[in-house]
């Protein structure tokens, strides 16, 4: 995986991130999702180079081979706050001011913070089968309750813990020939360590409190999305079924939004490269018409 990649352990002092890094060209940094470490963008990561691009492929703060602090109470120590503090000083420390961001799943609302958070260090930003968690939660229904479950057991003190270090494989269910062999051994690794599991579940114990009220506020302040945004979803998910459009959602959020389904189930970098790769390099490269597309 990732041939020609730099691979490194950075100490950005409250937190330590593995990273791989490469290529020559306008800067994007790819933010994976639950369960995945940053290796789930080795099919895209390398036809992104290939296209003129420099990539940043880091795991976020817990997950995989990238470490934290200590979980805290109200959970802020693992918030998409948090997580996008470490990556302003990652990208900071690769000679990267400014730069776009793709998110898929949780590195989504890691992405939208840091478009909020940072707006000068997004040029561009692309969020990956995700509308903001206070959407989600504002349109919490029996039906969402049912599909998502597992966002309201994994924010659960301690049981979730002793349920998924008991037997994590048959927790986190992979498949090599789909995910590549050397990723799925990398994931397969990081979701047998207990450590990892814990800061994995920090992540959504932490969105269903303190990111959702960093959300409520943005909204409350006004705060939109200023640089172009792509949105896209996989269409043997379930983002249309539960919204309709994703679209229409984003469009409270951002002043320029396009975006458009893809062929694929859930982990889209895995299983759909080619239509993700192609969709990314298009709206990556300057546009000389930046008005929103449909």
């Amino acid at each position: 995986m990732f041939e020609g990649f730099v691979e490194e352990q950075v100490d950005l002092g409250e937190a330590s991130v593995h990273v791989r890094h490469g290529g020559d060209g306008p800067p994007v940094l790819l933010l994976h999702g639950h369960p995945r470490t940053g290796s789930t963008w080795h099919r895209v990561a390398p036809a992104l180079v290939e296209r003129g691009h420099t990539v940043v492929c880091p795991d976020l703060r817990g997950y995989g081979r990238s470490r934290g602090p200590a979980p805290t109470p109200d959970h802020a120590a693992h918030s998409k706050r948090a997580v996008a503090g470490d990556l302003v000083r990652l990208m900071d420390r690769l000679g990267h001011r400014s730069h776009a961001v793709v998110g898929h799943d949780r590195g989504s609302y890691v992405a939208l913070r840091l478009a909020l958070d940072h707006p000068e260090r997004v040029s561009r930003l692309a969020l990956l089968d995700c509308i903001p968690i206070s959407e989600h939660l504002a349109r919490a229904d029996a039906e969402f309750a049912t599909r998502w479950w597992h966002w309201f057991f994994l924010a659960q003190p301690d049981v979730p813990e002793r349920v998924i270090t008991a037997d994590p494989d048959a927790w986190y269910r992979g498949d090599p020939d789909t995910m590549g062999r050397e990723n799925h051994d990398e994931w397969r690794a990081a979701v047998r360590d207990p450590e990892v599991v814990r800061a994995m579940l920090e992540d959504y114990r932490a969105g269903l409190g303190v990111d959702r009220r960093h959300e409520e506020e943005d909204r409350a302040a006004g705060r939109r999305v200023g640089c172009p945004l792509l949105v896209l979803w996989s269409l043997r998910d379930d983002l249309e079924d539960l919204y309709g459009d994703p679209l229409a959602i984003w469009r409270d959020w951002a002043e320029d939004v396009r975006g458009h389904g893809i062929d694929s189930g859930h982990h889209v970098a895995e299983e759909a490269p080619g239509p993700l790769t192609e969709a990314l390099a298009d709206f990556l490269t300057p546009l000389t018409d930046d008005r929103p597309r449909g």
